[in-house]
C-alpha cells in the first residue's frame, strides 16, 4: 500500500512540473518612462514634426522634452556633424542643405536625439534543463524608436527616424555541464611550475 502511495506521489508531482511550470520560469522586463506607450505612439508624435514649421515649444507639447524625457538627449553643433560626418569620405557639401546651414550656425544648433527601447523577456522551455543551466532559452519580444530632430534657431530644420515596430528575439544557451560550467575559471588543477 505505501508503495502505491510513493508512484502516485510521483507521477502527481510530475505532472503538475510538467503542466504548471511554465509560471515558474523567469521573466524580466525593460520598461522606460515615456510620454509614447507604443511604437504607433512615437512615430505619430514625430509625423506632427514639420521642419521649418515646428518650434521647440511644440516638441515639447509633443512629448520631445529633454527636461522631462528621459529618452531625449540634447546634441550640440558638434555633435551634430559627428553624426552626419562619421567620416572623411563624406563631405560637408553632401549633407542636406538644412543640416549643413545648422551646422555653420554653430551655437545656435542643436538637435533632439530619441532613443527608446522597450522589451519583455520570457524563459521557456524544460524547467528542470533551465533550472540547472544546461539549457535556457528565451523570447524577447517588444519595439525601439530613433529619432533626429535638427533644430537651427529654436526651428525644427531637418528630421530622421528609424526603429523596429515588432521586435522579436530567440536565444537559446546550452551548458553541456550544466551548473559545473560556472566553475569554469574558479577551480583549476595546479600549474607544474
Amino acid at each position: 500500500m505505501k508503495k502505491s502511495y510513493g508512484k502516485l506521489f510521483i507521477w502527481v508531482a510530475f505532472i503538475v512540473l510538467s503542466t504548471s511550470c511554465r509560471s515558474l520560469f523567469s521573466s524580466g522586463s525593460n520598461i522606460v518612462k515615456s510620454p509614447w506607450k507604443t511604437f504607433a505612439d512615437a512615430k505619430a508624435a514625430f509625423d506632427q514634426i514639420v521642419p521649418g514649421q515646428t518650434s521647440t515649444n511644440e516638441l515639447k507639447a509633443l512629448g520631445y522634452n529633454p527636461f522631462t524625457n528621459s529618452n531625449v538627449k540634447i546634441l550640440t553643433y558638434l555633435d551634430v556633424m559627428s553624426r552626419f560626418l562619421p567620416n572623411v569620405s563624406i563631405r560637408k557639401e553632401d549633407l542636406p542643405r538644412p543640416v549643413c546651414d545648422c551646422v555653420e550656425a554653430k551655437d545656435n544648433c542643436q538637435a533632439y536625439e530619441v532613443d527608446l527601447t522597450v522589451t519583455q523577456s520570457k524563459r521557456y522551455g524544460n524547467l528542470f534543463l533551465d533550472m540547472l543551466a544546461f539549457n535556457r532559452k528565451t523570447r524577447e519580444t517588444g519595439w525601439s524608436f530613433n529619432a533626429l530632430i535638427v533644430l537651427n534657431h529654436d526651428t525644427v530644420v531637418y528630421k530622421l527616424w528609424s526603429g523596429e515596430p515588432n521586435l522579436e528575439r530567440f536565444e537559446t544557451k546550452k551548458k553541456p555541464l550544466g551548473p559545473l560550467q560556472e566553475l569554469d575559471g574558479v577551480v583549476r588543477p595546479p600549474s607544474p611550475y
